[in-house]
């Protein structure tokens, strides 16, 4: 979900949360927002911090209960922190959430395994459609190249051995 700051502005922190199974078949989602003329937009959760100091693992906890209906915090194996982050420059068409003279975001990665067959609900004005692929066509899919490269170096960090702890 957008967030905004003092001014109605978006924090240019955020997290990309690759949602996949087991088999290491990736959620991806349908932006409902891409700009006329442009290809369809899939990726995988996002979102920006609602406050500068929010924890990443909040946001992305967050992020993924609004934008899928599910709960990370309940999931068996969690939520886990690759402990990477990507800065990337803004598209311009987006960058008027962001304050003026913001042209990049810091993008911290995550990922959280659920089971095959995991119910999905969007939220309708964010997303308008959902697939499972396999890591390597879900690369192919995603709309950024961050998402694509996270989605290739998911068998690298599928370990669930590595999870973030809820925070109460």
């Amino acid at each position: 979900m957008t967030q905004a700051v003092a001014g109605g502005y978006k924090i240019p922190q955020s997290v990309l949360v690759l949602i996949h199974t087991p088999a290491l078949d990736v959620l991806l989602i349908q932006r409902a927002d891409t700009p006329e003329g442009q290809p369809a937009y899939w990726q995988s959760v996002t979102g920006s911090k609602d406050h500068a100091d929010e924890p990443y693992a909040v946001t992305a906890w967050r992020e993924v209960r609004e934008e899928t209906g599910i709960d990370a915090r309940l999931t068996s194996q969690g939520l886990r922190d690759w402990g990477l982050e990507n800065v990337y420059e803004i598209y311009p068409w987006w960058r008027k959430r962001y304050a003026p003279g913001v042209t990049h975001n810091t993008e911290h990665l995550f990922s959280l395994c659920v089971p095959a067959g995991t119910s999905i609900r969007l939220a309708p004005r964010e997303h308008l459609a959902h697939q499972w692929l396999p890591w390597r066509e879900a690369a192919q899919v995603c709309a950024s190249a961050s998402n694509a490269e996270a989605c290739l170096l998911l068998p690298r960090f599928a370990d669930p051995a590595a999870a973030v702890a809820p925070e109460s």
